[in-house]
């Protein structure tokens, strides 16, 4: 369905970026963008939307040409059929719920609305204004308000294109879970092409059908996430990443504090094994597993 094939010089923190990116996106597929900030992954997205404009290179989304620098074709974003999330959600204050899902719908569409605020789960908040609403329920609004715009718009025998820039960082876990859940739910419900950008690899596995990991501006790696992330062969070795929060000396050894994913352990650790280590430093710890004790 997507065709990126698209060269952009960058300004970053360490100096230019050059990004170049060639990329294939099936229809209807749940598609991740991953890797460190700063790699272009947002400026991808602001291209697809036709925010921001490639120097050179082709967009082409279901046969039509968004963008191509040598025919000098460059769509404005309200002729392109698709929908955006931002990280800030970008919603009117001064619009109600129902009012800010209603304005991306056409009049011809109207009536679409309840459904969409039914399957957000926002009908009863639909008199609210966003100022009155928690971080996940403004995430609702900005995804039914995306969906309303896709879906006025659509195309028979086209699958909607979404675009979603880090949606659920700023959720508690236990929230951005399922927020995660809803999500898949209307990525399947509306048969949706949807691209995300997310550094949550839990994340990546669960929602995503192919993950493309950007470095630098470029593609370095892609696939399914199990082929991108997992080791193909197994060592009966289990390696975590995790963060240290604090180092304390006690008798003649040290003991780590360190953050994996959500929870925090202690590990014993040598002199050697801390000398070069400080506080916030991102490790990698490892035991052998090959019998490992599992718990529900």
């Amino acid at each position: 369905m997507i065709r990126i094939d698209c060269r952009k010089h960058l300004a970053s923190a360490t100096g230019g970026l050059q990004l170049d990116l060639q990329m294939h996106i099936e229809d209807a597929s749940f598609v991740t963008l991953f890797g460190p900030s700063g790699a272009g992954k947002t400026t991808l997205l602001r291209m697809l939307a036709g925010l921001t404009h490639p120097d050179y290179g082709v967009v082409e989304v279901a046969g039509e040409v968004w963008f191509d620098s040598d025919k000098r074709i460059a769509l404005p974003p309200q002729q392109r059929l698709l929908g955006l999330v931002f990280q800030d959600y970008a919603l009117f204050p001064n619009l109600t719920v129902a009012e800010n899902v209603a304005y991306a719908l056409a009049k011809s569409q109207t009536h679409q609305l309840a459904r969409l605020l039914e399957l957000s789960g926002l009908s009863a908040l639909q008199d609210r204004l966003p100022a009155n609403l928690s971080g996940g329920q403004k995430q609702r609004v900005a995804l039914a308000r995306a969906l309303a715009r896709v879906l006025s718009r659509g195309v028979e025998g086209t699958s909607p294109l979404l675009l979603l820039d880090e949606p659920l960082s700023a959720l508690d876990t236990t929230l951005r879970v399922q927020l995660q859940d809803e999500l898949l739910s209307l990525h399947r419900e509306f048969g949706l092409t949807t691209i995300m950008v997310s550094h949550d690899i839990a994340e990546v596995f669960k929602l995503s059908q192919q993950v493309f990991v950007i470095d630098a501006g470029k593609i370095i790696r892609y696939g399914p996430p199990s082929a991108v992330f997992l080791q193909q062969q197994l060592h009966g070795q289990l390696q975590l990443q995790a963060q240290v929060l604090a180092i304390r000396k006690e008798d003649v050894v040290f003991i780590l504090s360190l953050l994996v994913g959500q929870d925090i352990v202690e590990i014993i650790a040598s002199e050697d094994d801390v000398n070069n280590l400080q506080v916030g430093d991102r490790i990698a710890i490892a035991a052998k597993a090959f019998s490992p004790m599992i718990f529900p």
